[in-house]
């Protein structure tokens, strides 16, 4: 399936203009008016054993690289703000980190900050991928590489993009869900499903929602799934800036107003963690019926795994952040070094990757060479995989905590 993104019909051609060079120091800077790194909880994780940080370059002198992440509410982001500052300045690059507080008039105001402080690359995960125009076009007017970081910039500054495959992350889920009710020997038999997507703002949630559509579709055609409330399209159950407790209102109306009379609900797909904590909560609390209802997720947020520990969330969809940092990393060092940026970067990579130059947009017809690693699916059942990378441990009731 071609996954496209539309998006400002702009254009400013980042990937010719490329600067040469590499470098940096040590330092690391955080704007006054963005919360420091201390203030990041738990989830502020050392990189995997098996990723070990790169060596500083011998080559990096002078140059400094602006990571700019959407906010500190969500756990997910604090790690990888603190994945990426530390890889670069393991490297030997200077940075400036910035978190935006889900505002993008802020995330605007710190990318532009950056460039005149001097910045040789922009690393930006976005808030909004259409709301970045004014200062990707500063970023244009310098030359300033721009790094589109786990969410695609519909802005054709963006030279690359670096993030998991979000097509196959909401593929996994809805997969999750067929296996989980054995819908292939459903027979006459109906389960009943609802469904929470995530940010409409955020480009990736369309890629999770469909991926999971997809793979649910036939069986929502053939009868073996029926959306009860019948709210099924992304503007309906989407969920605004992947809100807990907007997750949480809209599922207690869906169950108040269909389940209320003792309807069974079987599956509930949920896009990411801090939506499927809401609904989890809702289930928990407000769900009229007795049965185990599978529950979808994507993060490994640590509330959510003590939710599959306990058995009221199912599954999450993992993505190993300390890993797309990396592959941030050598990214960057290739383009600022001038190097042919393409699939043969892969192997020094260390870490399982495509690159694609089809799937994804920043405008009608231009396409961004998108380095997309791979998600894994974690359950009750695998639990010590996510052990096993070392960003984890386990207590003796077999709860995770993020290793320090």
């Amino acid at each position: 399936m071609k996954r496209k993104l539309l998006g400002a019909l702009l254009s400013t051609a980042m990937v010719a203009s490329l600067a040469v060079g590499c470098g940096g120091n040590d330092n690391s800077t955080t704007p006054a008016d963005t919360p420091a790194e201390t203030e990041a909880p738990a989830a502020d994780e050392t990189p995997a054993a098996d990723a070990e940080a790169p060596a500083a370059d011998a080559s990096a002198g002078g140059k400094k690289i602006g990571i700019s992440m959407p906010t500190q509410s969500l756990e997910r982001w604090n790690r990888d703000g603190a994945y990426l500052d530390e890889q670069f300045k393991a490297a030997g690059f200077e940075t400036i980190l910035t978190y935006s507080d889900d505002k993008t008039d802020q995330q605007v105001n710190d990318i532009q900050n950056m460039l005149a402080d001097g910045v040789d690359m922009l690393v930006v995960a976005a808030i909004d991928g259409n709301a970045l125009n004014t200062a990707l076009a500063g970023a244009a007017e310098k030359n300033i590489p721009v790094i589109s970081y786990d969410r695609l910039i519909l802005n054709d500054a963006a030279s690359y993009y670096v993030s998991f495959d979000n097509y196959t992350v909401g593929k996994l889920q809805g997969e999750y869900i067929v296996k989980a009710l054995d819908l292939e020997n459903a027979g006459d038999k109906t389960y009943n499903i609802e469904i929470t997507a995530g940010d409409p703002a955020d480009n990736n949630a369309t890629y999770f929602y469909q991926g999971a559509i997809d793979a649910i579709q036939p069986y929502l055609d053939n009868g073996a799934l029926n959306i009860v409330s019948g709210q099924k399209d992304f503007e309906t159950v989407a969920t605004a800036g992947w809100k807990t407790d907007t997750a949480l209102a809209r599922a207690q109306n869906v169950l108040s107003s269909y389940y209320a009379d003792g309807t069974q609900l079987d599956a509930w797909l949920c896009s990411n963690d801090s939506t499927a904590l809401g609904v989890t909560q809702a289930v928990t609390s407000d769900y009229a019926g007795s049965n185990k209802v599978v529950i979808t997720g994507q993060d490994g947020d640590e509330a959510n795994l003590k939710n599959i520990v306990d058995g009221t969330q199912t599954m999450t969809v993992y993505k190993n952040v300390s890993n797309e940092s990396i592959v941030t990393l050598a990214l960057a060092k290739a383009i600022l070094a001038g190097e042919t940026v393409d699939e043969s970067l892969i192997p020094s990579f260390g870490i399982e990757c495509t690159f694609d130059t089809e799937s994804y947009e920043t405008s009608a017809g231009n396409k961004c060479p998108s380095f997309l690693l791979v998600p894994s699916v974690i359950t009750a059942d695998n639990l010590q995989e996510l052990v096993d990378t070392g960003l984890y441990t386990m207590d003796a009731d077999g709860y995770l905590k993020a290793a320090n």
